[in-house]
């Protein structure tokens, strides 16, 4: 038997490890995810951690965790991580390193030889750093093969054969467009353009710089952020970003964040994605401007694309789908799973090299739109019936969307929502499924926002919210077999093109547990530290009271106790809160 050959997606953000076998791709699991954080560090025991773990470490323990390390490979520089001197290509091999352990847990045995995927716009210097990447891992790198090829792997055996596909691959760090043709079963990319630092990283620093100027405005904050507040508000800002792409708006709340004179600031900021979207529009406009100079390169036209094909994680922000759309006039394809279909494509490529039958690798979609009624206002005037797609087809399912919708004028108590699924703008051309209203809303000035959220589960399954944003206040349905009411052959060949059945295993979950516990003690402690402070400001009951909390916290903390450690902490801040008010 020919030795197994694993496909690796070493990214900025998340990486994934996936191999081709019994006719079919798996991407592989570690804790249930397939998906591994691209973070490296060192735990209190000097050991190293990757993944989650490391993940979870950072906000703690920045100066001693690395993240981002694909955008440093090919430079000659040390990474400074704890006390020790690290090259990118050996904390990528880290990484890589924990990518083969995982695949020799699922298979059972040694696997010594990777295909692994690099940006198309990837210099000699970072293909040959990424090589040394995996060897340094002990891995033979049997191919180093471009993203963007990996992904039209992937893609291919579900298209329509004479395809000219535009791959959109937009990730963590790195950026590149690809015009790809696949024709008699070969795939052949033609024009490719980029920017290797540019990606999700850059969107993330823009929420970091809203956040700070929040603080200077809100709290007169001028002071430089500790690199643990530092921490905190980049994991945040990311995990806002995430947010954003499923929903109008986001809240970043942390506290104890950083103090002024001696007072805690708690941080509570929210963020809505239009301003997000504005935010990062200049990304957006310069990774257009890539598209363009891809198509001049293919001498091509947007006309002549038969498809666009969106991959990377960033691309889940809405803004990029709507540009594109704008400018070929068609929405790409979001059928296939932005985060996977690298490490699919790499995998089959292994199977390529070893001589398999390589066969699809597809992912269940949702074959209809789905959406609601909302007024609308262009330069041709008002649009009554204007339909506002949520959930979009050929979406893989289960699927959660939210968008935002306002009262039309003051005082407004009632909004009838109608559930509709169709293509067409104009709502009385698509179907209606369902309608329910929602009343009792706060008498408020007309633009109350009322969120509607949509969510398709596996089994189609349609349950429709919506909630004034103000109050709390919701109403909600629910819609049986939404999907198969529709054309069921559709839905069944839909479902016949999955092939990606996972399972997981628990290990390192304790440890994930423990990081997660450190972040609790250390909020608990600078709680504690507070109150300590302040105890010649308090009377003599006060004071038997904080020493008693500051003792429960502390017990609580060595036993483990989370519901006891936060009882505790949520007491001792009120009696913060009283003796500083």
């Amino acid at each position: 038997m020919a030795e197994t050959i694993i496909g690796i997606d070493l990214g900025t953000t998340n990486s994934e490890v996936a191999i081709y076998k019994d006719g079919r791709v798996m991407v592989l699991e570690d804790n249930n995810s397939r998906i591994i954080p691209s973070y490296v560090g060192l735990d209190d025991n000097g050991e190293i951690i990757v993944g989650e773990e490391a993940k979870n470490q950072y906000q703690v323990y920045p100066e001693r965790t690395i993240k981002s390390i694909k955008r440093k490979m090919g430079r000659d520089e040390k990474i400074v991580m704890g006390t020790e001197q690290y090259l990118p290509q050996e904390l990528s091999a880290i990484i890589l390193r924990k990518l083969k352990l995982i695949a020799e847990k699922h298979l059972n045995c040694r696997i010594n030889k990777a295909v692994i995927t690099v940006p198309a716009y990837f210099s000699d210097a970072q293909r040959q750093a990424t090589r040394e990447a995996g060897e340094i891992a002990g891995l033979e790198v049997v191919k180093i093969i471009n993203e963007p090829t990996a992904a039209a792997l992937s893609y291919k055996t579900e298209s329509r054969p004479n395809q000219r596909i535009l791959i959109y691959d937009l990730g963590g760090g790195t950026f590149d467009v690809s015009v790809v043709q696949i024709e008699g079963g070969v795939v052949e990319v033609i024009a490719s353009h980029g920017n290797n630092h540019l990606g999700g990283d850059d969107f993330d620093q823009k929420i970091v710089s809203a956040v700070i100027e929040h603080l200077k405005v809100e709290h007169n904050y001028n002071d430089t952020l500790s690199s643990q507040a530092m921490a905190r508000i980049e994991q945040a800002a990311e995990n806002a970003k995430k947010a954003l792409s499923d929903n109008p708006f986001a809240l970043i709340a942390e506290e104890y964040l950083c103090e002024i004179q001696g007072v805690p600031v708690n941080l509570n900021m929210d963020v809505a994605r239009e301003d997000y979207e504005e935010m990062i529009r200049p990304y957006i406009d310069e990774t257009l401007e890539a598209v363009h100079t891809a198509l001049k390169s293919a001498d091509l036209a947007a006309s002549h694309i038969n498809e666009v094909l969106l991959v990377g994680g960033s691309t889940r922000t809405p803004l990029v789908a709507r540009r594109l759309e704008e400018k070929f006039g068609f929405a790409p394809r979001c059928d296939m799973d932005p985060d996977l279909c690298v490490a699919m494509g790499a995998a089959m490529q292994a199977a390529m090299i070893k001589g398999e039958d390589v066969h699809a690798a597809l992912v269940d979609i949702t074959p209809y739109t789905f959406g609601t009624r909302a007024y609308h206002e262009d330069e041709n005037g008002p649009l009554p019936y204007y339909f506002v797609p949520i959930i979009k087809k050929n979406t893989p399912i289960p699927v959660r969307k939210s968008d935002v919708f306002y009262t039309m004028y003051d005082n407004q108590q009632k909004v009838e929502i109608g559930i509709y699924q169709g293509e067409n703008e104009d709502v009385r051309e698509n179907v209606k499924i369902g309608e329910f209203m929602i009343k009792g809303l706060s008498r408020a000035p007309a633009n109350n926002e009322l969120i509607t959220t949509f969510e398709l589960d596996k089994d189609g399954i349609l349950h429709v919210t919506s909630k004034e944003k103000k109050t709390g206040l919701q109403k909600m349905i629910t819609i049986d077999n939404a999907m198969s009411k529709f054309e069921e052959e559709e839905l069944n060949t839909a479902r016949e093109r999955i092939s990606n059945l996972f399972t997981g295993d628990e290990s390192g979950a304790e440890g994930n547990q423990q990081v997660s516990a450190k972040v609790e003690s250390v909020k608990a402690m600078a709680v504690v530290e507070k109150a300590e402070s302040l105890f010649e400001l308090a009377e003599s009951d006060d004071c038997e009271e904080m020493i008693n909390l500051i003792e429960a916290i502390k017990e609580a903390d060595i036993a483990g106790d989370k519901a006891a450690l936060s009882t505790a902490v949520d007491e001792l801040s009120e009696i913060i809160f009283f003796l500083e008010s």
